[in-house]
């Protein structure tokens, strides 16, 4: 295929398109809906076609695969690590990357705080729910998730903007409709040093349904850059 990738400007004019019928139907007009490339296994070639067409927000799954692609990126792309995140690797990318979506443990934060605090930065967090429950993913329980947000929010050196999940492929729709009540409630609640103003949801195969639900921020790569090669 070389570097033609004009299969990435029709999907992502065709993703564009789904967004903004989904928003027109169920949004405000002025709600802001955020497009998120995720990387995983593209090529940074691939990346950079898609942010030299509009596309502003990378989100990065691995660290290693990160490090070795991040130097070659569209230097104005943002990037947010939305993997799962061992805190040992937290050192790799606490500079580089403007927020960390996948916070789903106490232990966590307080190395990403710690870690901040040692660069001299403040870091944009978002804490992951576990909404569907499921042991193959991370992310906390939403019982638990008033907790994490309560110790969050007296570490000094990470802002917690939000939400971000992963909901189950079956009956997602009700899973996104749970995650939007949480999030509601979350922001009624108006905690001290937490802002409750990203909800990360939608992927390839819901993100209609997650602007529906109140998504600020989908997630999509397949759709746009076409089936991973997990072989790379």
């Amino acid at each position: 295929m070389g570097s033609d990738f004009r299969y990435i400007d029709e999907n992502l004019k065709q993703i564009q398109y789904n967004i903004s019928e989904a928003a027109a139907k169920y949004r405000s007009p002025e709600d802001r809906i955020r497009l998120m490339a995720v990387t995983k296994t593209v090529s940074y070639e691939a990346v950079n076609h898609a942010v030299s067409l509009g596309v502003e927000l990378l989100g990065e799954n691995r660290v290693q695969e990160y490090q070795s692609k991040k130097d070659f990126y569209s230097k104005s792309a943002e990037v947010h690590f939305i993997g799962h995140l061992q805190t040992n690797k937290v050192k790799y990318i606490i500079n580089t990357v403007s927020m960390i979506q996948s916070v789903g443990s106490v232990k966590l934060a307080s190395e990403i705080n710690r870690l901040a605090e040692a660069n001299g930065r403040i870091m944009d967090v978002l804490c992951e729910v576990n909404i569907g429950g499921e042991e193959s993913k991370s992310g906390i329980s939403p019982v638990e998730l008033y907790e994490l947000l309560e110790r969050a929010s007296e570490m000094k050196n990470i802002r917690v903007c939000g939400l971000m999940t992963i909901p189950p492929p079956v009956e997602s729709d009700i899973y996104l409709g749970r995650m939007q009540e949480l999030f509601c409630g979350v922001r009624a609640k108006n905690i001290g040093g937490i802002e409750m103003n990203e909800l990360s949801m939608g992927m390839t195969h819901d993100y209609a349904a997650a602007v529906k639900y109140g998504s600020t921020l989908v997630r999509i790569g397949t759709g746009l850059f076409g089936a991973r090669n997990y072989n790379k």
